[in-house]
Order: structure tokens, then sequence, then C-alpha cells
């Protein structure tokens, strides 16, 4: 085994929210903190990432100016042990820009698209984590077989502390509350 084949001992040790906030943005960047272990994911596919940026587009627009939707930065569910997810999509009050780390109280749409090998993550995982850190929605797109994306929308209960079934969009996206939203998924 090469050098360049051993991981550093850091993705091998629960690292804190001090360690992890003295890390460069390169450092950071790929990487998500469960529970204090670093987690590194392969690079999303150009369709994944496609998918992503037109999902975020539609949103900022709809947003307007009180709230922005931006892809690829942290969103910190907890200090102790730390837990760093970065959606593809993240939806934030615009007043929150330049607060770091944005937490949960900032966000208020979460959308991951799954990817293979991100299926239970994403389905599961997330869903669980996102809730509990008090999100109130949470989309997930799979990319269908057929070529057309699914997007699947949970709106959180604040008494159970857990997603409900909200709708499922099929290659188009439009949605009322709490934006006009319309995003043509399907053109990717």
């Amino acid at each position: 085994m090469t050098a360049e084949m051993v991981a550093p001992a850091w993705m091998h040790e629960q690292i804190t929210a001090e360690q992890y906030d003295s890390w460069s943005e390169e450092q950071c960047a790929g990487i998500e903190v469960v529970d204090g272990m670093v987690v590194v994911s392969p690079s999303a596919s150009k369709r994944h990432n496609r998918l992503a940026r037109i999902l975020a587009n539609a949103l900022d627009e709809a947003g307007g100016p009180d709230w922005n939707a931006d892809t690829d930065f942290d969103v910190r569910l907890q200090d102790v042990p730390l837990t760093n997810r970065r959606p593809d999509v993240v939806v934030y009050r615009a007043d929150t820009i330049d607060i770091v780390p944005t937490r949960p109280a900032h966000v208020l749409l979460v959308a991951e698209v799954v990817s293979p090998g991100s299926e239970t993550t994403d389905r599961v995982v997330k869903v669980d984590q996102y809730a509990k850190a008090g999100i109130a929605f949470y989309w997930r797109v799979e990319q269908a077989a057929t070529g057309v994306p699914l997007l699947y929308t949970y709106v959180l209960d604040p008494a159970s502390g857990a997603y409900r079934d909200g709708e499922v969009f099929t290659g188009k996206v439009r949605v009322s509350a709490p934006f006009s939203v319309e995003a043509d998924l399907g053109a990717v």
C-alpha cells in the first residue's frame, strides 16, 4: 500500500466542531460529518448536479428577496457530536447569507438528489436528521428509469417531529406554498 492510499488519521477519529471550523473550504468540500466522523462521498454525476442546479435556480427565483437557494455548502445540524450535512439544494433566509455555520433555524427547505450509492442515506437517514433538526421541508429527487425525475416532498409535523408525505411531482414541479415554483426537471 502506498502513502497515497492511506487515509489521513482525521478520517478515523471523531472530530469536534472547533476542529472542523479550523479547516479550509477546500478541506471541507465533498465531505460531510456525521456524529463526529468524516464521511466522504464520490463526486456527483453531471445529471445529478444539473438536477440540483435547475431546482436551486427555480427556488432562488421563487424565493424573492427574503430567501436564497444554493447548492454545496454545510448545514450544521448539531455541534456535539458534530453533524454537518451538505444538501444538494438549501433554501435559507437571505439575511443569514454571511452567518457561518448555517444552522437549521436559518433553513426552510433542503433537497437531496438520490444517486447510486446514496439511496438509503437520502431516503432514510437524512430524512430523520433533517426532521430532528427542525427543518420545515425536505424534498427528495429520484432519477427514475424513465429518465423523467420524480420529486417527493415532505412537510415537518411539529407535534411528532417527523416528516409527513407531501405531493409527488413528475418532471415539472409547481408549488404555491411557501413559494410559487415551477421547475422543469424533465429537461435534464
